[in-house]
């Protein structure tokens, strides 16, 4: 773990201490608490990183619709090495400017977190059903062809030849 990810859970550990009695933590007002008690001043780094979040979020949610009526996600990232750093570059789907070599690597990197995050999924279920064993088991179905199917219905018909 890094020298900032330990000053980062010091911190959280104290406000748990010291504020939190729920065991349920906002990130936002954990950040506020550490922020007003001068425990965490950000770098012009940082502040550039959370601009950049936010606007990665901004392109994250731009949807449009087609003349068939479906909803699509208009603007696509992929993540790459650049030197030392993990870079993001965003493209829209409608420019056509844009490589197809993108949206192939973009398609295939959001596919790789799905996966991703179904096995963590996975594991984070069969370790919950391992600690209760009392209980019945939470089951949670990986395969999603009927639930896309399902979504998809409405547009069924509609699409071009």
């Amino acid at each position: 773990m890094s020298a900032y990810a330990n000053e980062v859970k010091a911190y959280l550990e104290r406000y748990q201490k010291e504020v939190d009695g729920s065991g349920l933590l906002d990130p936002h007002a954990v950040a506020e608490w550490a922020y007003r008690n001068g425990l965490h001043k950000p770098s012009i780094r940082t502040v550039i990183d959370a601009i950049a979040a936010d606007i990665s979020q901004v392109f994250r949610e731009e949807y449009r619709t087609d003349g068939s009526g479906q909803r699509y996600r208009a603007k696509h990232a992929v993540r790459s090495k650049q030197g030392g750093k993990t870079a993001s570059l965003w493209a829209d789907i409608d420019d056509e400017r844009a490589p197809r070599d993108h949206f192939v690597r973009s398609f295939s990197q959001r596919r790789q977190q799905i996966v991703g995050d179904c096995f963590q999924l996975k594991t984070d279920v069969d370790v919950y059903n391992d600690k209760n064993p009392a209980q019945a088991p939470i089951q949670i179905p990986l395969d999603f062809t009927l639930d896309v199917e399902e979504l998809q219905l409405p547009y069924k018909g509609k699409k071009a030849a």
